[in-house]
């Protein structure tokens, strides 16, 4: 891809360029805009153009500039460019403003120069809110989420589309204030006070430790933090334990702390209905009610 105003850096005058469009070197695609050798584009080359097609400092953005940095993967048209002058809209090109841009919002990949993780992440919770979340999930497997970088750019963000969506969106990577000792203590006391059955907490059954079992219902609850069960090792290890305690007949169901932590009562309540709907299934009369 080249624009006029770089072959014209390069000492190309007005005639050369038109020679060279006329025998086939140069293939318009924007106004100003040309592909190199032949006319065929790949998705890389229209991004490229797309920002060519702009002034000198427009950025990939948006829905596209998601798609250049891997967190989606469709491909959506028309292609989106931010700039600091949208009225120079061109048809099959969507331009956004650059307001409140900064330096760090801008980067580049693959020599295309395209907003920065975070801020496309706000833009695109501001035009695709649907998809964010699977936007933010592939930001964080490919290392690229940085939430100090993120709360930065909320912090100057107020106002903007998408920074209610983008700050609720990145809540659950803060991860939870619980310890696993925390955890497993609070969540004993919850049924130590009566909103759920109380449990048997740390029992080996079938050959793995429980968190939280109730032998008389065959049910299991798993407590999860990330740093007990983040690893690639305790991943697999936890979807064995599952596989091995469904063949014993157990039942097992999994809680994060930072679920725990947000709504204590809901997950007490669901426990309460899950252990009844699991006495059902079982033919198990109910138990007497909590005084």
């Amino acid at each position: 891809m080249v624009s006029l105003w770089q072959m014209e850096g390069l000492g190309y005058s007005e005639e050369a360029v038109r020679h060279a469009r006329e025998t086939g070197r140069i293939h318009s695609l924007h106004r100003g805009v040309y592909a190199v050798g032949h006319p065929a584009v790949s998705l890389h080359g229209e991004c490229q153009a797309a920002t060519l097609a702009c002034e000198p400092e427009a950025l990939l953005s948006h829905r596209s500039a998601a798609w250049l940095w891997g967190l989606t993967r469709r491909f959506a048209r028309p292609v989106e460019v931010t700039a600091s002058s949208p009225r120079q809209t061109r048809g099959e090109l969507r331009v956004h403003s650059a307001a409140a841009m900064t330096p760090v919002d801008r980067d580049t990949v693959d020599e295309i120069p395209l907003t920065s993780v975070a801020r496309t992440l706000l833009d695109f919770a501001a035009v695709d809110p649907r998809y964010l979340g699977k936007a933010i999930e592939n930001a964080y497997r490919l290392d690229l989420l940085n939430l100090i970088a993120i709360d930065e750019l909320i912090s100057r963000s107020q106002g903007f589309r998408g920074v209610a969506r983008l700050r609720k969106a990145v809540h659950v990577y803060r991860g939870s204030a619980f310890t696993r000792s925390d955890f497993e203590r609070y969540f004993f006391d919850r049924g130590r006070r009566g909103e759920f059955p109380r449990p048997s907490m740390n029992l080996f059954v079938e050959g793995h430790e429980i968190d939280a079992y109730w032998p008389e219902e065959r049910f299991a609850v798993e407590l999860d933090t990330y740093e007990y069960h983040g690893g690639p090792a305790a991943f697999e290890r936890d979807r064995r334990r599952q596989e091995d305690l469904k063949l014993a007949g157990i039942e097992m169901v999994r809680i994060t702390g930072m679920r725990f932590e947000r709504e204590p009562g809901a997950v007490a309540n669901r426990i309460r209905r899950l252990l009844a709907q699991r006495r059902r299934q079982l033919g198990l009369p109910s138990p007497p009610s909590p005084r």
